[in-house]
């Protein structure tokens, strides 16, 4: 019996939890009561647990329980991105742990696994080639990930986010691997409330959702517009703080009207035409409602690359419902007013002395055209009718010319034509990054316009708030925040916007001022309000340095 006893207190290792424990000893106790062996001697795999569920007996053809309450080890451990460190296992972690043997015997500390990372990637010229790379080590390392993104973010921004993730939307069916967040589609209607429970996490605190329908600049992808919400929820991580965990990335699919997917046999999609009018509508409330139901009021919503038709409407809808964000409307108009704001220290003036024009009326277009008429209200008591009236025209003498379509093949024109057009006058921006360009013997850095100077900050301000609603107003302080950022130095080089090496620091501001906005207009549910609201907000922020395991 001793020794049956220390073969069996082996067993329950402490990876294991309370109850799964408590169900695998209360399992092995009566089996040992019984006088039944522990190890199926009949079984294919000698020297195995008991196969409890026939896998190994049954034919190809009979069903099978595909999961058991299996006894945990180091090797179940080197398998769980959100824990595992690779060869960074110290020597006693690797004793406690049951690792001996299953990690070659160098213990590396985590900066060097970065700089050896770095250096692969740099090894590869194509652009996806990194991509795909860099979704490999988020599904194996989830920290080490972060620490790559968060410390070489102006390099690394381009492969998971805009450009690089646009061709990977493109060729997603080809290059799928692993499910990296919720796929609903009409097949799931009437049961999405079900579907929300099947993700692991409970504490969910933003969901990033798209139908597939306008990504970016290339238009309907469907099902595999699921990059989009994949690659925004790393960067609330890299650059807002917000914990992994907290991230839920999903994917609405209704159809798609994309010719050539529909007849792609690599397609992960619905093959079929895109559900709209009632058949649309009834889905997306099942599933704003089942939210609201799964994760509460003050799980943020973030609509992302919806068609116009769907996108203002939705957003209309729900705003005074659930706690809702657009990034095309929202994010990309507050990070454009930033610039403006920013900008007006070079032009003069203040916004409602200039004019200003918009090539086309989307879902960018409309939201800053309407944040900058707020603005300007704001700045002079004037009513927003009035302020409209002055959005459509330049000043051809200096011009801002704000080249905001993604990816860069998108890009209405390039920082080199810009700067060449205007003589080296113009302030120039984009939605993608462009490489310096020399023009007349002086170098001009193009800025980025990009919405992720804002989300995740204000994201971020949403959460730590307790934030039930969003705003216009939280808005406007995330622009005035961000504008805030820029320095002499930065104008000097024709910058509007701060470099994306200090967006922590961005971000932490911006969710501060985010924050106290919604706390003065009665909107946040976390009281008292934090005295110091920046120190607050970088104190909320996730930290992927590598946790020491007992």
């Amino acid at each position: 019996m001793p020794n049956t006893m220390l073969s069996f207190k082996h067993l329950l290792r402490p990876v294991l939890g309370g109850e799964e424990r408590k169900s695998w000893c209360l399992l092995l106790l009566r089996k040992m009561m019984n006088g039944c062996n522990l190890v199926d001697n009949d079984s294919a795999v000698a020297g195995g647990v008991e196969d409890m569920y026939g896998e190994d007996i049954a034919t190809m053809g009979q069903p099978v329980t595909p999961w058991t309450v299996s006894v945990a080890s180091g090797y179940t451990l080197m398998r769980d991105p959100r824990h595992n460190k690779g060869v960074a296992f110290t020597e006693r972690e690797r004793d406690a742990h049951y690792l001996r043997g299953l990690l070659p015997p160098i213990v590396l500390s985590q900066e060097l696994q970065e700089k050896r990372i770095m250096h692969m990637l740099r090894q590869y010229k194509v652009p996806l080639q990194r991509y795909m790379a860099m979704m490999d080590l988020q599904e194996r390392n989830e920290r080490l990930f972060y620490k790559l993104l968060i410390d070489n973010v102006e390099e690394l921004l381009p492969v998971v986010y805009t450009p690089t993730v646009g061709e990977a939307c493109q060729k997603y069916g080809s290059i799928f691997r692993r499910p990296q967040g919720l796929y609903i589609s009409l097949k799931e209607k009437g049961k999405i409330l079900e579907v929300l429970k099947n993700w692991p996490e409970r504490s969910v605190q933003v969901i990033v959702v798209t139908d597939g329908e306008r990504i970016l600049g290339l238009g309907d992808l469907g099902c595999q517009g699921m990059g989009i919400p994949v690659g925004k929820l790393s960067l609330y991580t890299a650059l807002g703080g917000v914990r992994p965990s907290a991230c839920l990335p999903i994917t609405i699919d209704v159809g798609t009207n994309n010719e050539k997917l529909l007849n792609d046999e690599f397609y992960i999609g619905l093959r079929q035409r895109r559900a709209t009018g009632q058949e649309y509508a009834e889905l997306l409330h099942e599933f704003m409602s089942a939210v609201k139901q799964n994760y509460g009021e003050k799980v943020l919503i973030q609509f992302e690359d919806f068609a116009n038709h769907n996108a203002f409407e939705l957003l209309a809808r729900y705003s005074s419902s659930h706690l809702v964000f657009n990034d095309d409307i929202q994010g990309t108009a507050s990070v454009v007013l930033a610039g403006l704001l920013a900008a007006l220290k070079l032009l003069g003036g203040t916004l409602a002395d200039h004019r200003f024009l918009f090539l086309g009326a989307g879902e960018a277009g409309t939201g800053i055209a309407e944040l900058i008429a707020l603005e300007m209200s704001k700045q002079t008591g004037n009513p927003i009718e009035e302020n409209r009236k002055k959005i459509w025209l330049v000043d051809s003498k200096k011009p801002l010319i704000m080249a905001l379509s993604n990816p860069t093949s998108q890009a209405e024109c390039t920082g080199e034509e810009a700067y060449t057009w205007s003589e080296g006058r113009a302030i120039f921006a984009s939605g993608s990054p462009f490489d310096p360009f020399e023009y007349d013997g002086k170098v001009f850095v193009p800025g980025q316009a990009n919405n992720a100077y804002i989300f995740p900050g204000f994201g971020l301000g949403v959460i730590m708030s307790g934030a039930i609603r969003v705003h216009e107003d939280m808005l406007l302080a995330a622009s005035e925040a961000l504008a805030a950022q820029v320095t002499g130095e930065h104008f000097k080089k024709g910058l509007i916007y701060p470099p994306f090496s200090d967006i922590r620091k961005i971000s932490a501001n911006i969710a501060a001022k985010v924050a106290a906005k919604a706390y003065e207009l009665g909107l946040a549910s976390h009281l008292p309000q934090p005295e110091d609201l920046v120190k607050y907000a970088e104190n909320c922020m996730y930290s992927p340095v590598y946790r020491t395991y007992r």
